[in-house]
């Protein structure tokens, strides 16, 4: 991770020896030239969260080795407002050309993006809003939501196929949208094994930290209240490994890290997955790992298609929605990445191409399906 991280820095300080002006390149328009100056925005936590941020930066930084002339500046904003985020994009629009936009509370760059059509905009887990927070197609933003739900289905199964203690939870950060795919898509799965492998995994929630989704409705789970805090992710680790949690799913971004500490001084035999990117190496404790899998949100390799299309001049803005038809998500099951037997392998592998083929499709926040209610619940 720290090494990924130097070489970026490395890598913006040679391009900063060769491309002059704060606007680098200035081909962001018909993508002529042959560098890319970029920023990645994230907030509350960084490039280096070992998850989300990171995985796009990681995108970025493939780009870049391809294109050497290119650079990428890390750009935090640490509170997590809204508003605040909107704002640091303003406040650097004129220095790149083209910003990526990491979360839900970045959906605001609508105005930014049109009163500066010269530059391209990736935006990250959401779409574009306005004002009245009403979802837009902008030509210079390609924005990529992505189903969270397929992943979080995968993991469900892992932990109700491995659990000793038939207790297994999920801990998100904030309840946007994607975070609640990832709650509901993890309890489909837990009730699909029950159904079929003859499983009888409990999903265990803290009624202190459910949540509360875009639209106020509360949907329960087990809600940090923020992507930066591992002081209370460990807090609600410690208190579900009490419950007699074996294994925590664990999509909060920074504040995870505080679940998995708690995960690693546990007397039990208990584990992690992962989310969003594969983890196992963040799971090492002494001689064992935690790591059960990681479920796969696969941004990186999308955001480097997007900048290669900036760059040769194709670029087409839009919304999209990415899935297991696009290899967009998934789950870890190599070997020596994961901890899950082979017949666990087998019966998630067969779930993972009935979601692929349609046939399977979890709950979402939106889509109108419930965990104990979704396409393909009987299908086997």
């Amino acid at each position: 991770m720290k090494k990924r991280i130097i070489a970026a820095v490395l890598c913006t300080v040679l391009a900063a020896m060769t491309v002059t002006g704060c606007g680098g390149s200035g081909n962001a328009g018909g993508g002529s030239g042959k560098a890319l100056n970029i920023a990645i925005v994230s907030s509350p936590s960084g490039v280096d969260d070992g998850s989300f941020n990171q995985e796009n930066y990681n995108g970025i930084l493939s780009f870049i080795e391809a294109h050497p002339e290119s650079k990428v500046t890390p750009v935090k904003e640490p509170t997590g407002d809204t508003a605040a985020c909107i704002k640091t994009v303003q406040d650097i629009v004129a220095d790149y050309d083209v910003i990526v936009c990491d979360g839900f509370q970045f959906a605001g760059i609508t105005e930014i993006a049109t009163d500066n059509p010269d530059k391209k905009f990736i935006l990250v887990d959401s779409y574009p809003s306005d004002a009245e927070g009403n979802e837009k197609e902008v030509e210079n933003i390609y924005a990529m939501q992505f189903k969270e739900q397929e992943s979080g289905f995968l993991a469900g199964m892992a932990a109700a196929l491995t659990t000793q203690t038939n207790k297994v939870a999920v801990v998100n950060g904030i309840a946007y949208p994607s975070n609640v795919n990832y709650q509901y898509g993890f309890m489909s799965g837990v009730n699909y094994a029950n159904k079929h492998y003859g499983t009888t995994a409990e999903i265990v929630e803290l009624e202190s930290y459910a949540g509360t989704d875009v639209t106020g409705a509360n949907v329960g789970g087990n809600y940090v209240g923020s992507f930066a805090d591992p002081a209370n992710g460990k807090v609600v680790g410690d208190a579900l490994i009490k419950e007699g949690c074996d294994i925590i799913f664990v999509a909060a971004g920074g504040s995870g890290n505080g679940v998995f500490t708690a995960v690693k001084e546990s007397s039990e035999k208990d584990y992690v997955i992962g989310c969003d990117v594969d983890q196992y190496d963040d799971g090492a404790n002494g001689s064992e790992n935690v790591i059960l899998t990681s479920g796969l949100k696969v941004m990186g390799i999308n955001d480097k298609r997007v900048l290669e299309t900036v760059l040769d001049g194709t670029f087409k803005g839009g919304n999209f929605l990415l899935g297991a038809d696009t290899d967009s998500t998934g789950y870890v099951n190599a070997s020596g990445r994961c901890q899950l037997d082979a017949s666990a392998i087998e019966k998630i592998d067969k779930a993972y191409q009935n979601i692929k083929d349609g046939k399977i499709v979890p709950a979402a926040n939106f889509n109108g399906l419930t965990p104990d209610n979704f396409t393909g619940i009987d299908v086997e």
